[in-house]
């Protein structure tokens, strides 16, 4: 027999569905700016939270600073140092968040990004 569920845990599936939606929305201009102000936090810091993009970032909307942090997390250029700070964003009330590090995979990237844009910049 399959349990059902009730009126909050509905409601708070469907606002869950929203947001995701909400998220996928963004464009690919989006993820490349978190992409570009998260290799530059590598090379420049040897580690870093969300509070510091937040401050380089434009108004992402909710949810998807967080979404895009777990893909690069996922695809291994990021990787949670294992140390934790308070958050810096009013309606958080000052929970914890991850501190970041850029991996070895990261900083190929980020040097071969390098590269590129001196190469053009040069031709």
């Amino acid at each position: 027999m399959t349990r059902r569920l009730s009126v909050a845990e509905r409601l708070a599936s469907t606002e869950k569905d929203t947001l995701l939606d909400d998220i996928t929305k963004h464009s690919e201009w989006d993820r490349f700016l978190v992409e570009q102000a998260v290799l530059h936090f590598g090379e420049k810091h040897l580690e870093w939270s969300c509070n510091q993009l937040r401050e380089l970032l434009p108004e992402l909307g909710p949810g998807f600073l967080g979404a895009a942090i777990n893909s690069l997390r996922t695809a291994g250029i990021i990787a949670h140092t294992g140390r934790m700070v308070p958050s810096t964003q009013a309606n958080t009330h000052g929970h914890r968040i991850a501190l970041w590090t850029v991996t070895a995979k990261g900083r190929r990237i980020a040097a071969q990004r390098r590269a590129a844009r001196i190469r053009k910049a040069a031709a």
